[in-house]
């Protein structure tokens, strides 16, 4: 698996459109508010060129991409943190994701009605904010409620909980959202539990018209410089009407169109690789005449808990990884001739995957 990153943002800023291109999953698009009640679901394959290689020269079978759960959601508006329009459906809705892709309007088009009366990415991407961060003052709100009883009477661990609790809300109350506060792992804990909604990693997709796709508009400028501020939150240019039109091609026509468009990869690319970037995820393969499959995990991954992303038989009896680096594995063009030329290893429990290792687990159950 890839990660689930779920699509949020005002009503009719685009979000159902940029879902429908990239999963092609014919959901409905309209010009109204809360066309999206529930939310819709699609798995998207994150293609990668290293895997095409590789499967090329092992005469492959079968080819397995990674995958990208991109979860579509109802538009919120200004007082959804206290139930206006389907503000609780889509706060709760939130929480199950990793990620967060907030897609901002930047284009004009008398056609679409934008549900606050003009385009304005600063103040939409504020009104998101804001509801968020006010959900997450009343979850801690609570929390402080629960905890500061059990720390007057003594308890160290509420004493400790307590402190982070105090940072929490004053950062909430400053509006800053909770992923900026520094935690030791002591507290990491605390946080998870917490289930922050200002805590969830986001990324910004400013939806422009196709002529604004390469250098964007002076809304995309304005958007990067308060990201930029905020915390280096990336923001990634992506033009509904392109990614519809990609959707229906075969690859061939995929790529020329690119070109022509003077694009080198689609929006779907884009907010794919920044997504993997914010969430700190690489990929590891296994290649095999059956099947070359990528597998994802978070960067830092010990050789163990990688096998574990297969099966969790691997993990438990993990024994040695064979393990070629990609670049090796192509200079040499099969595992064979790895082995010859010496670049072929084994690794051991405490080896930490690279980012395009290709992969064999020696496991005892």
């Amino acid at each position: 698996m890839g990660f689930r990153c779920g699509i949020v943002g005002l009503p009719n800023v685009g979000k159902s459109t940029i879902f429908n291109a990239m999963t092609s999953a014919g959901i409905e698009s309209a010009n109204y508010p809360f066309c999206t009640i529930e939310p819709n679901v699609g798995m998207v394959a994150v293609r990668d060129p290293r895997l095409d290689k590789l499967s090329a020269l092992a005469k492959t079978k079968k080819e397995v991409y990674a995958q990208m759960e991109f979860v579509d959601i109802a538009g919120l508006v200004a007082g959804a943190s206290k139930g206006e329009g389907l503000g609780n459906q889509f706060l709760a809705h939130i929480r199950q994701v990793d990620a967060i892709a907030h897609v901002v309007r930047c284009f004009e088009d008398s056609n679409i009605v934008h549900v606050s009366g003009n385009i304005d990415p600063l103040r939409d991407r504020e009104i998101i904010n804001t509801e968020l961060m006010l959900a997450d003052m009343d979850t801690v709100a609570r929390r402080i409620d629960k905890t500061s009883g059990r720390a007057r009477t003594g308890d160290k661990a509420s004493q400790v909980q307590m402190v982070t609790l105090e940072k929490l809300a004053k950062l909430l109350d400053d509006g800053k959202p909770a992923r900026l506060l520094a935690v030791d792992e002591t507290n990491r804990g605390l946080l998870k539990e917490l289930c922050l909604l200002s805590a969830k990693p986001v990324l910004y997709v400013a939806n422009v018209k196709e002529e604004d796709i390469l250098t964007g508009n002076q809304w995309v400028d304005k958007l990067r410089e308060v990201a930029e501020h905020e915390d280096q939150a990336p923001v990634v240019l992506i033009s509904g009407a392109i990614e519809e039109e990609l959707s229906g091609m075969n690859p061939e026509e995929r790529q020329e169109f690119l070109a022509d468009m003077g694009m080198e990869e689609s929006g779907l690319n884009r907010l794919v690789h920044a997504g993997y970037k914010l969430l700190h995820l690489v990929n590891y393969f296994t290649v095999g005449v059956q099947e070359t499959r990528a597998w994802t995990i978070p960067e830092g991954t010990a050789a163990p808990q990688a096998a574990g992303v297969i099966h969790s038989d691997f993990e438990k009896g993990f024994i040695r990884a064979e393990v070629i680096a990609y670049d090796d594995y192509i200079a040499c063009g099969s595992e064979a001739a790895a082995k010859e030329k010496g670049v072929w290893r084994l690794e051991g429990k405490e080896y930490i995957v690279k980012d395009g290792d290709c992969m064999n687990f020696r496991f005892n159950v």
